[in-house]
C-alpha cells in the first residue's frame, strides 16, 4: 500500500508508467534487429546488455552506422574502467595497462584473463570487441582510439591521489566522464548526423560529461564511503569536517548539508552548458540520447539538495518521475521546461543560512534565464480535477499490476546509473 500512496501523490507517474510499459517506450528506444548482425556485433551487443542495460537501450535506439561505432566505444571504455576498478591488479602491472590499453586495440589477440570484476568478460574477450572496433570505418577508430588513449593517461595519474582542489575535481570528471562526452561528440560528428560544431566544440562537450560525472559523486558518497573511495573535493570538505567520513556522523548533519549543497551549486554551473549543446543538436535519436542522461541528472540534484538523506542512504528519484522525464525529453523546449521546473524546485529549498545560498541563487538565474518556459511543457504537471480523479483511480485499479514491471524496464528507468 506503501506503493500506492506514492502514486496517489503523483498521478503523472502512474499515467506514464502505464503509458512506458505498453508501447510508449518505442518512441524514444527503437527496437533494433539484431537478427541481421555478424556473430562478432551481436556478441558485442550482449556484452553491452550484460554490462549496462540502460545504456543497452539508448545507444541501440541510435541511428545508423553510429550505433555500433557507439556500442565499441562503450564497450572498449568498459573495459578500460574494468582495469582500473580491478583491485587485484598491482599498480605496477596496472599503470602500464591503463597507459598502453589503447594500443591493445590493433592487436588481434590481445585478452586478458586474471581480472576478478564483474565485468571481466569485456576483457576475456577482448578480441572480439577488437576485431568489431577494426571493422568500424578509420574515422570512428581514431576517435575510439584517441579517447582511450587520454582517459587511460588520466586513469593512471589518479590511482594514487586523492581528489584536492575543486580544479582537480574538474580535472578528474574530464578524464572519466568530459572525454567520453567529447568522444561521443566526435562520432555524432563522423557519423554526420550532426553538425562538426558538436565535435568541435571540447568545452561543451566536456561540461556534458562534468554535469553527469558530478551527480553522480554527489549522490553516492555513502556507497563510496562504505567502498573506501573518496571523490569529493577536499578543498570543499575541509570547510565542513576534518575527514571526509565525519560528514556521515549525526552530530555533524548540518555541515554536512551544507557542504553537499555547496558541490551541487558547483555541478549545476555546468547547467547552461548543457542546454547550449543541446540546442545544437538535430537528430532526433542523438537527442535523446543525450538529453535523457541530463534530465535524470537534475532531478537527482533536485532530489539531494539539502537532503539529509544522502548522508544516511541512497536517494533516489521515482521511477515513474524517471520514465516521465524519458518520455517528454524529446525538444530542446521540453528540455528547457524539465530544467526550470527543477531548478525552481532547489530554489524554494535553499536555507537562508546556508553559506552557499548566494552562489546557489546567482547559478539558477542563470539557468532560468535560459530556459523561461514558453511551451505547455511548462505547465505538465498541472492537472484538472477530472484528470486527477482517473488517474487516482486508474493507480488504485493498476497499482498491484505496475508492481510487477519486468526486470529490464525497472532497471533502465533507475535515476541511478550515468
Amino acid at each position: 500500500m506503501e506503493l500506492l500512496r506514492k502514486w496517489l501523490g503523483h498521478p503523472e507517474d502512474i499515467y506514464n508508467l502505464l503509458r512506458f510499459k505498453m508501447g510508449g517506450y518505442r518512441a524514444v528506444m527503437p527496437r533494433m534487429d539484431t537478427d541481421s548482425l555478424g556473430c562478432g556485433l551481436r556478441t558485442c551487443y550482449r556484452y553491452l546488455n550484460q554490462t549496462s542495460r540502460s545504456f543497452a537501450a539508448v545507444i541501440q535506439a541510435l541511428d545508423g552506422e553510429l550505433r555500433h561505432a557507439v556500442c565499441i566505444f562503450y564497450l572498449v571504455l568498459r573495459a578500460l574502467d574494468t582495469v582500473e576498478d580491478d583491485m587485484s591488479i598491482p599498480l605496477d602491472v596496472k599503470v602500464p595497462m591503463l597507459h598502453e590499453f589503447h594500443s591493445h586495440l590493433y592487436q588481434p589477440d590481445w585478452k586478458y584473463t586474471e581480472s576478478k570484476e564483474k565485468d571481466r568478460q569485456v576483457l576475456e574477450d577482448f578480441p572480439t570487441i577488437s576485431m568489431e572496433f577494426r571493422n568500424l570505418s578509420k574515422i570512428y577508430q581514431d576517435v575510439i582510439s584517441d579517447i582511450c588513449h587520454k582517459m587511460g593517461v588520466g586513469m593512471a595519474e589518479f590511482l594514487e591521489k586523492k581528489v584536492d582542489s575543486q580544479r582537480e575535481w574538474d580535472k578528474y570528471c574530464h578524464y572519466v566522464a568530459g572525454l567520453v562526452g567529447i568522444g561521443l561528440s566526435r562520432l555524432f560528428s563522423a557519423s554526420e548526423l550532426e553538425d562538426s560544431i558538436v565535435g568541435q566544440d571540447t568545452d561543451l562537450a566536456n561540461s556534458m560529461g562534468l554535469f553527469l560525472q558530478k551527480t553522480n559523486i554527489i549522490r553516492d558518497y555513502l556507497e563510496d564511503q562504505l567502498e573506501g573511495r573518496e571523490f569529493w573535493p577536499r578543498e570543499v570538505w575541509s570547510r565542513y569536517a576534518k575527514k571526509l567520513s565525519d560528514l556521515a556522523k549525526p552530530e555533524n548533519i548540518d555541515v554536512a548539508v551544507q557542504c553537499l549543497n555547496e558541490l551541487i551549486t558547483n555541478a549545476l554551473h555546468h547547467v547552461p552548458d548543457v542546454l547550449t549543446y543541446l540546442s545544437r543538436l538535430r537528430n532526433q535519436s542523438v537527442f535523446n540520447f543525450c538529453a535523457i542522461p541530463q534530465v535524470m541528472a537534475i532531478a537527482t540534484l533536485a532530489a539531494c539538495y539539502n537532503n539529509q538523506q544522502v548522508f544516511r542512504g541512497v536517494v533516489k528519484i521515482r521511477k515513474g518521475q524517471a520514465v516521465t522525464l524519458m518520455m517528454d525529453a524529446t525538444s530542446i523546449q521540453a528540455v528547457k521546461a524539465i530544467m526550470y521546473q527543477y531548478v525552481e524546485e532547489i530554489y524554494q529549498k535553499i536555507p537562508s543560512t546556508d553559506p552557499s545560498s548566494n552562489k546557489t541563487q546567482q547559478v539558477i538565474a542563470s539557468i532560468r534565464a535560459m530556459s523561461l518556459p514558453g511551451s505547455p511543457m511548462a505547465s505538465r504537471h498541472h492537472y484538472s480535477p477530472i484528470y486527477l480523479s482517473c488517474a487516482m483511480l486508474l493507480a488504485a485499479l493498476s497499482w498491484q499490476y505496475l508492481s510487477t514491471l519486468s526486470k529490464a524496464t525497472e532497471e533502465y528507468v533507475q535515476a541511478g546509473e550515468n
